[in-house]
């Protein structure tokens, strides 16, 4: 009797098995989720300058200031209330993008002889320094780009005397045509330019007057 009764178990077992895997293979398959990549990367389409030096400009440490230090579109919601995208992710992290396209601005707008990456090896005699203050979409009345900046303008002084030449920020807001991640980034590519646009006529008065070259 009680090795039916096992007998009896072990089929129904078998049966539950059975049915599990018919009705797994049954399920309709979900897709899954996919994330977005943005790039942030406004061009100067602008004549270049007549070049106020034959010196050379390098780029810095560019910096952001949390929470706009990662890769995920942030939605800012309230006054306190920031939201991270995790499925619409930019390209590369914002201090990044900032950096490497205010060195590609201002090589075409050809101030300096040339303005290279933080990762070249030519000793600089003057840096660039950027830092990226804001970097979101303000969706508290209006969808909204907000792009903040600021840039350090240094020369090299083994003397240690004061190195700034000249410290300037700035804050844009681009209004949106809706709500999507694609309009916030070109919200922000547009304010970025504009940040960049008011630079280049800054910094090539600063080229004008530039304290000498170690050494000259």
């Amino acid at each position: 009797m009680r090795i039916q009764t096992m007998k009896n178990f072990a089929k129904l077992a078998a049966i539950g098995l059975i049915l599990t895997a018919l009705s797994a293979c049954s399920l309709p398959k979900r897709p899954a989720l996919e994330t977005a990549s943005w790039m942030v990367a406004p061009e100067r389409t602008d004549a270049p300058y007549k070049p106020r030096t034959d010196l050379w400009l390098k780029m810095g440490p560019a910096a952001t200031t949390p929470p706009f230090d990662g890769k995920s579109l942030i939605y800012r919601l309230g006054d306190q209330r920031y939201e991270k995208d995790f499925y619409n992710i930019y390209s590369a992290l914002p201090n990044e993008m900032v950096g490497n396209a205010t060195r590609q601005w201002m090589n075409n707008a050809q101030i300096f002889s040339m303005t290279v990456g933080q990762g070249n090896g030519f000793f600089p005699y003057y840096i660039l320094q950027t830092s990226v203050e804001e970097f979101y979409g303000d969706y508290r009345v209006r969808p909204e780009a907000v792009v903040s900046v600021e840039f350090f303008l240094t020369a090299t002084d083994p003397q240690k005397r004061n190195p700034v030449i000249g410290k300037n920020r700035y804050t844009k807001r681009v209004p949106l045509k809706d709500n999507t991640p694609q309009a916030l980034v070109l919200g922000q590519q547009e304010a970025l330019a504009q940040i960049l646009r008011e630079y280049e006529v800054v910094l090539y008065k600063y080229a004008g007057n530039l304290p000498p070259p170690l050494g000259q």
